[in-house]
């Protein structure tokens, strides 16, 4: 069934999708999707903070250059210095709602919030709300959605792909309902922000965590990726097999705390002279080394030093999960692995959101605005979500009409996969992901996945061309063909660079390194080869 022509369709309800919805209400009717899932989505995860240039003791420059630094030569420069200059405003915005932000009333403070530091920042500039962040700027974004008059709130849709037309403009969304009814949701103006692709690996830091659903959606229409082989692993994801995933804050290490091996040792200062305070991506590789020396599964994070008073006012929420999960963090060392956790890749765009395609926009993680080049610096992921939605907020406040176009139709099969299969399908991505295009990757390992996803692609794209709409299989399938256009990248980056590491080419090489960039296309010709990248 087709619904009735919203303004603005707002796919995602993370902090991203959320700021946009409240930028554009006050002159643009705005329909968000949010189905119940995006509750536990990466943004009320999130613990650390937001970087900003706040303290008196900081300035723009140092922020930018600390970036460019993290980035390891793939940051687009101006994107950084644009995101690092809309940052104080973008704090002063979220004050002004009333984000809870945890104060700071030490005489020599200079700010009257309080501010860490994490990996990679040569300053204390993390404005955080305690341990938990994510969750503070979600509920508090919440209300003041819930109560705006002009804002939609859809939880009883899920978008399996978007709309396209015949003059190759975005038209909104197709979804499906509870029931597995399809519905078409034609919008002037369509904003992904559908989160990253952690969920292609098996160990991610968020329980619920996107696939790159987004990010093909985009691809479908035509739409340009970028930098997919950049994966971050968060160095300290809490290690416990039988339980469910949990992040242990970068912001720990900024307060002091110290990564022991298994026999209580100390070895991030033999690896880098900013030790524990180094970037995640030499952390995480690190510690996975370190994993493999000793032939152990995990490694341990050592707060004990700080004090029970000093970790249970900085970090009261992790205190009080790891308690529940019988581990007393006073009084032990934490054990932590590394874990799938923020794709620095996705949806190509520009300063204000917008895509290769016209009237598709994206922000947020489904995005690659070029801030984080070959590696995410802490806490600048927030920061990013806030200046490019309300950059595309203020893009789309400015949009002209524009005539329709007859909208592409889809044809849909009637055979039903069954779940078994889909499963199984899913496991065996996510295991390849995991074991051969991870925070180590070989030539012969991303060759043997590249083979292995697409007899799988085959496979599925025969069930797929007979089948009903599901939102399961949907996702299934756009995961699936992000895993190819993942591993393609990262063959044809014949160099090691942030995230992306190869001991069959181990340096840098290019002194002037380009982004990779790659279309959904590429898949139904051939693999981008491994000397080229378009």
């Amino acid at each position: 069934m087709t619904d009735t022509k919203h303004e603005v369709l707002v796919i995602g309800g993370g902090v991203a999708g959320l700021v946009l919805a409240l930028e554009v209400a006050d002159h643009r009717r705005v329909t968000l999707l949010r189905p119940a899932s995006d509750d536990q989505g990466a943004s009320r995860w999130a613990q650390g903070g937001i970087a900003a240039v706040l303290s008196p003791q900081d300035d723009i420059e140092a922020h930018v250059a600390d970036t460019l630094v993290a980035g390891d030569g793939l940051c687009d420069e101006r994107a950084v210095r644009f995101t690092v200059e809309q940052g104080p405003a973008a704090i002063e915005w979220l004050l002004s709602l009333g984000v809870p932000f945890t104060p700071d009333a030490s005489p020599d403070a200079g700010y009257p919030y309080h501010l860490t530091r994490e990996g990679g920042h040569g300053a204390r500039r993390i404005i955080h709300a305690d341990d938990a962040t994510g969750r503070a700027m979600v509920e508090t974004l919440w209300r003041h959605v819930d109560a705006h008059p002009q804002i939609t709130l859809r939880g009883d849709l899920t978008a399996i792909g978007l709309i396209g037309d015949a003059r190759g403009r975005c038209r909104g969304a197709r979804c499906l309902d509870s029931q597995g009814r399809l519905h078409e949701l034609t919008a002037e103006d369509t904003v992904l922000a559908t989160g990253g692709a952690s969920g292609l690996y098996r160990h991610t830091t968020s329980p619920q965590p996107a696939s790159g659903e987004g990010m093909v959606m985009a691809a479908e229409l035509g739409a340009e990726l970028m930098n997919l082989e950049f994966q971050q692993f968060h160095p300290t994801c809490l290690y416990d097999p039988e339980g469910p995933a949990f992040l242990i804050s970068e912001a720990v290490r900024g307060e002091g705390g110290l990564l022991l091996n298994a026999v209580g040792e100390r070895f991030m200062p033999a690896v880098d002279p900013r030790a524990e305070l180094a970037p995640r991506d030499v952390v995480a590789r690190a510690i996975d080394a370190e994993m493999q020396r000793t032939g152990t599964d995990h490694v341990y994070l050592d707060i004990r030093h700080l004090g029970e008073t000093a970790i249970r006012r900085h970090f009261p929420t992790i205190h009080a999960h790891c308690a529940v999960r019988g581990l007393d963090i006073v009084h032990q060392p934490i054990p932590v692995v590394p874990a799938a956790h923020y794709s620095c890749g996705g949806v190509s765009t520009d300063l204000e959101g917008a895509t290769t395609v016209p009237g598709l926009h994206a922000i947020g993680e489904v995005a690659c605005t070029g801030l984080h080049g070959a590696n995410r610096m802490a806490s600048n992921s927030l920061l990013e979500c806030l200046v490019y939605a309300r950059s595309c907020g203020k893009r789309l406040l400015a949009a002209q009409a524009r005539p329709d176009a007859d909208i592409v139709p889809l044809q849909w099969g009637s055979q039903v996969v069954a779940p078994e299969i889909i499963g199984t399908i899913r496991d065996e991505v996510r295991q390849l992901m995991s074991a051969r295009v991870a925070i180590v990757r070989t030539d012969r390992g991303l060759d043997e996945a590249a083979r292995e996803l697409t007899v799988l692609y085959q496979d599925l794209a025969n069930r797929v061309r007979e089948a009903a709409p599901s939102v399961a299989l949907s996702n299934l399938w756009h995961a699936l063909r992000l895993a190819r256009l993942t591993v393609a990248c990262a063959r044809a980056r014949r160099e090691s660079r942030g995230l992306h590491y190869n001991p069959d080419c181990p340096v840098h090489g290019d002194a002037h390194p380009h982004p990779s960039r790659i279309w959904l296309k590429d898949l139904e010709t051939k693999e981008a080869p491994r000397d080229e990248m378009r």
